[in-house]
C-alpha cells in the first residue's frame, strides 16, 4: 500500500475547482453510496452548547477504486469570542476495498468546500438562469466560498455583503472584490436581501434574518447556517411564500429549524406541492419538479451529507494520484 497522505487546505484548494466539485456532487447523487445515520453529540460548555459529528459513508459499487470515509467534526460557536474558527474536523478515506487508509485530510476545509459546491448544485436546478445579483447574509469563512461557487453556475455581476459586524462584511467584500467581483458592504439586510436574484445565508443567528417581507417573486434563497432543529435563518413568511427544497430529506427534517419548526405547526407539509418539493437526490434523478417560472420564489435548505464530503475526497485523492 502506498504511503498515508495527510492534505492541508492549502492543497485542497489547489486541487479543488468549483465547476468540478459541483459535478462530482452531481454524479454523487445518483451513484451507490451508503450512508449511515450522522452520530450527532451534544458537548456542554460553560459557554454554551457545543457539537460534535461523526459522518461515515462509502460507495458501493463492488470495484477496487471503491472508498470509505469518515468526518470528524466539532461546532464551537463560542470560539468566535476568542478569535478562532467555531468549526473543525479532519476527514479519514480509506479503500473500501481492503479498509487501508488512505489519506487524512483538513475536514474544515473540505467541509467548505463541499457545503458551497452543493449550494450551487441546487442553485444550478433552482435558480433563474439569468441570476446575476447575490446577497450574502453573513461574512463567516463558509461565505466567500459561497459567493464563488454560485458566481461558477449563474453569471454572478455584483454581490451584496450583510453582516452584523459591518467591518467583517467591508473585509469580505474587499476580498471578493480583489478576485475580480462587484462586491460591496452593506448596512441594511432588507435593501441586500430585496435587491438579490440569490440569497445566500450562512449564519449561527437563532432569530431569522432571511424574512419574507424583504422577498421579491424570482428569487432563490439558499440556507446554509443553521443544524439543529431550534436554529433558523428564515421566517415562517420566506417559507411559506417559497417553493421549498433540501439536502437531504432525512437530514434536513430531522435536523433543521427551518424545516422541522414549519413542519410541526403544520405550515410545511412533508412532500408535494405546498411541502418539501424535492431533495438533491430527486434534483439529480430528475424525478423532482424544479423551478416552474421566472417569478416563483425557491428555498433550499441544507444540512450536510457526507455524500458530500466522501465525493469531495474522492476527488482530491483522484488529483492527488495524478501530480
Amino acid at each position: 500500500m502506498s504511503e498515508l497522505r495527510f492534505v492541508t487546505a492549502g492543497e485542497i484548494a489547489g486541487l479543488l475547482t468549483f465547476p468540478a466539485l459541483i459535478d462530482a456532487l452531481d454524479a454523487a447523487f445518483r451513484r451507490r453510496i451508503e450512508v449511515p445515520v450522522r452520530h450527532h453529540h451534544a458537548i456542554e460548555r460553560p459557554e454554551g452548547e457545543a457539537t460534535l459529528l461523526l459522518m461515515p459513508a462509502w460507495t458501493a459499487e463492488g470495484t477496487e477504486d471503491d472508498v470509505l470515509g469518515t468526518k470528524l467534526v466539532t461546532v464551537f460557536p463560542a470560539n468566535g469570542a476568542r478569535g478562532l474558527d467555531s468549526v473543525t474536523g479532519l476527514f479519514i478515506l480509506n479503500s473500501a476495498a481492503t479498509g487501508f487508509p488512505l489519506a487524512v485530510m483538513d475536514g474544515r476545509a473540505l467541509t467548505l468546500w463541499r457545503t458551497a459546491a452543493a449550494s450551487a448544485l441546487a442553485a444550478r436546478y433552482l435558480a433563474r438562469p439569468d441570476a446575476n445579483r447575490l446577497a450574502v447574509i453573513g461574512a463567516g469563512a463558509l461565505a466567500p466560498y459561497l459567493a464563488r461557487a454560485h458566481a461558477s453556475v449563474r453569471p454572478i455581476r455584483s454581490i451584496a455583503v450583510w453582516n452584523r459586524t459591518h467591518q467583517k462584511a467591508e473585509a469580505m467584500a474587499a476580498a471578493l472584490r480583489a478576485d475580480g467581483f462587484e462586491a460591496e458592504a452593506v448596512s441594511e439586510r432588507g435593501a441586500a436581501i430585496g435587491g438579490a436574484d440569490i440569497v445566500a445565508s450562512a449564519t449561527l443567528s437563532p432569530q431569522p434574518l432571511v424574512e419574507g417581507r424583504f422577498l421579491v417573486p424570482g428569487q432563490h434563497v439558499d440556507l446554509v447556517g443553521g443544524f439543529t432543529p431550534t436554529m433558523r435563518e428564515a421566517d415562517d413568511e420566506a417559507v411559506r411564500r417559497a417553493r421549498v427544497y433540501v439536502d437531504t430529506r432525512a437530514g434536513a427534517m430531522k435536523e433543521a429549524g427551518d424545516i422541522v419548526i414549519p413542519l410541526a405547526s403544520g405550515l410545511l407539509r412533508r412532500e408535494g406541492p405546498g411541502g418539501v418539493e424535492g431533495d438533491l437526490f430527486e434534483l439529480a434523478a430528475g424525478t423532482a419538479p424544479g423551478r416552474g417560472s421566472a417569478s416563483e420564489i425557491t428555498l433550499f435548505k441544507s444540512v450536510g451529507t457526507a455524500i458530500e464530503d466522501l465525493a469531495a475526497a474522492e476527488l482530491v485523492w483522484k488529483a492527488l494520484k495524478t501530480t
